[in-house]
């Protein structure tokens, strides 16, 4: 199935160099899977979110959200390599801390989350024993691995694998003529699917063909999340608009991200009119771009303003140039992602259950007397229990299934 507003494009006279490059992928991964390379687990939970392709899929917007799900209930740090920062080892966000320090999306996440710990490490496993050992973050009870889908250096409890609806990896091929990182049977890692960006006005006949194509295992879980765009927030002046009133408003979207489409179409009906200019992934405006911003606003008719994203006016706010009408006509349009067909309390039952069996800490570690004995053989390295619907043993994952399961039923997997 080839979704509307597909994005996936091919380079076919570069195939030969991704057969070349496939091999590699999979003999790195070979070594993995029969021991030769180690992967690290630890006793503290640690949950991935990742993707298989270069681009944008959504990650920051996942990791927000499990941040808000679970912010109450434990202490979370979130731990990213910080591409594109200007330091190197590990780094660990404090109020004096730059965006050039961390990174664009660790910064955006320290910013709007202060009860949170946001560290930086390429070398994910030293990153987490620094979070556990070292004294600013040994309270610390769970891990967000942010990015981290091809780092299995670290064995996660829980491995999230984000596909774009508009570049599903099942039609994708890899570097360089397209742009899947690894083959496609890397997604047989995950433990959770999700498919992001998708439509809002999907039919379920769409649904049943998606979830068919990805053919998951039983084991794994598929979901579907859609875009919501909040209150447009002002960049640099203390400033908020109505999302209706944006209707009024000739616009300018300037982005720096992987997959500006589904915004410009998201958009589009918002405002009266719009222009876009877009940039390369975590683009580091220059004195070029920043005339090109102010000469594209000076020639919009009023009224106007430009939208950006929450990454973008973290990058925005370092630069110097922009006219000062410009400045205070810039808004960030924060973006948080929602569950479609009714199962966002489904995924928030599975995070909150493996995060209250193998927290150390936490509140959520507080047992029932009856569950006491099941709990007290988990640990970080060994293998763990998750319960699912039976029916999942036996067929492929279909979100209009029947629910008629035995609530006892378990699957082992080693370890998860």
């Amino acid at each position: 199935m080839r979704t509307e507003g597909d994005l996936i494009k091919i380079n076919d006279w570069l195939l030969p160099l991704s057969w070349i490059y496939g091999g590699m992928v999979r003999f790195r991964n070979w070594l993995f899977d029969i021991g030769l390379k180690k992967s690290q687990s630890f006793s503290i939970p640690v949950i991935s979110v990742g993707n298989i392709t270069v681009g944008g899929s959504g990650k920051t917007p996942h990791v927000e959200y499990l941040i808000r799900l679970l912010h109450d209930k434990v202490k979370i740090a979130v731990l990213s390599r910080g591409y594109k920062r200007k330091t190197s080892g590990y780094v660990l966000a404090d109020k004096d801390t730059t965006m050039s320090e961390i990174g664009d999306e660790p910064f955006q996440m320290h910013s709007k989350f202060d009860d949170i710990y946001v560290a930086v490490d390429a070398k994910r496993v030293r990153g987490i024993e620094k979070l556990q050992n070292e004294e600013p973050t040994k309270d610390v009870d769970v891990v967000l691995l942010d990015d981290a889908f091809q780092h299995r250096y670290v064995k996660p409890g829980i491995n999230i694998l984000l596909v774009d609806y508009h570049r599903l990896i099942i039609y994708d091929k890899m570097l360089p003529a397209g742009r899947l990182r690894e083959p496609l049977s890397g997604k047989n890692r995950a433990d959770i699917v999700i498919i992001t960006k998708c439509p809002k006005d999907l039919k379920p006949m769409e649904f049943r063909v998606l979830t068919k194509a990805m053919d998951l295992y039983p084991f794994q879980k598929l979901y579907f999340t859609c875009i919501n765009y909040d209150t447009p927030k002002g960049v640099f002046e203390d400033q908020q608009i109505a999302k209706e009133e944006l209707k009024n408003y000739h616009a300018l979207l300037v982005t720096g991200i992987a997959s500006p489409k589904q915004m410009e179409h998201d958009l589009k009906p918002m405002v009266k009119s719009m222009q876009s200019l877009s940039f390369g992934d975590h683009h580091r405006f220059k004195n070029k771009d920043i005339t090109r911003i102010n000469e594209a606003f000076e020639q919009m008719p009023e009224p106007r303003l430009i939208i950006t994203t929450e990454k973008d006016a973290v990058r925005l706010k370092e630069t110097e140039g922009l006219y000062e009408i410009v400045k205070k006509s810039i808004y960030e349009l924060p973006i948080k992602v929602s569950f479609m067909l009714e199962q966002e309390d489904n995924f928030n039952d599975k995070i909150i259950s493996y995060v209250r069996k193998n927290s150390r800490n936490s509140i959520l570690a507080k047992r029932k007397d009856d569950n006491k004995s099941e709990d007290s053989n988990h640990t970080g390295n060994r293998s763990r229990t998750i319960r699912y619907p039976c029916e999942r043993l036996f067929q492929k994952t279909d979100p209009f299934a029947d629910s008629h399961h035995d609530p006892d039923c378990t699957i082992h997997r080693q370890p998860l």
